[in-house]
């Protein structure tokens, strides 16, 4: 199971996982690319959520409503790329990265991406 992340590092009961978004991790070399890798989140504020947010917008400045939820749906994008590079065998995720889309005008689509991989410590 995963936990939350700390420095990178997810914590798995047989050892940790490490998300970086470079290609390469200090002192380590890659042994195996298992291949892409990603997690989906699809998020839609409720009529309530809409109704505060588009007050916001009349004011401006920043909407707290969205921006939570979509800080929210970067970390369980995260967790589901996690989730999928341990079920392909990775020890670590390689060039992570992050994209967004609007579908419809109520619906965020958040993707947390990046290469599985196999890696050890340079010895």
């Amino acid at each position: 199971m995963i936990a939350s992340a700390r420095d990178g590092y997810w914590s798995k009961q047989e050892g940790q996982l490490i998300v970086v978004t470079t290609e390469n991790v200090t002192g380590h070399r890659t042994v195996r690319m298992l291949g892409q890798c990603f997690g989906v989140v699809v998020r839609s504020r409720g009529l309530g959520g809409n109704l505060v947010a588009a007050l916001r917008s009349i004011v401006g400045g920043e909407i707290h409503e969205y921006t939570q939820m979509l800080e929210e749906a970067r970390r369980h994008a995260l967790d589901r790329l996690v989730q999928n590079a341990s079920a392909m065998g990775a020890n670590a995720i390689l060039m992570m990265r992050f994209d967004s889309a609007e579908i419809g005008n109520t619906m965020s689509e958040i993707v947390a991406y990046g290469t599985a991989a196999v890696i050890e410590p340079v010895s």
